[in-house]
């Protein structure tokens, strides 16, 4: 491949070029595992605030349970204000 089909990526503290599509692929399933893990954390608190809650015995929190919206979602409303 020619150079502009590469990209330069860091690993720790060292830089490698690798492909350009190779490099997408493999960011692309790195953000997919942060996702992935970024929504079983919020899951988790959720639980471990109204468990707080209860043993204080506070009023479960309402709205708490409310999900973000995706991208799609937002550039769907996006849309709908711009007219």
């Amino acid at each position: 491949p020619s150079p502009a089909e590469k990209a330069m990526v860091c690993f720790g503290g060292m830089f490698i070029e690798l492909p350009k599509a190779k490099t997408r692929e493999m960011l692309r399933q790195d953000q997919e595992e942060l996702d992935e893990e970024i929504n079983n954390l919020r899951k988790e608190l959720r639980v471990k605030v109204n468990r707080l809650y209860e043993a204080q015995g506070k009023p479960e929190l309402k709205g708490f349970n409310l999900n973000p919206m995706s991208a799609e979602e937002m550039k769907l409303i996006s849309r709908i204000l711009e007219g």
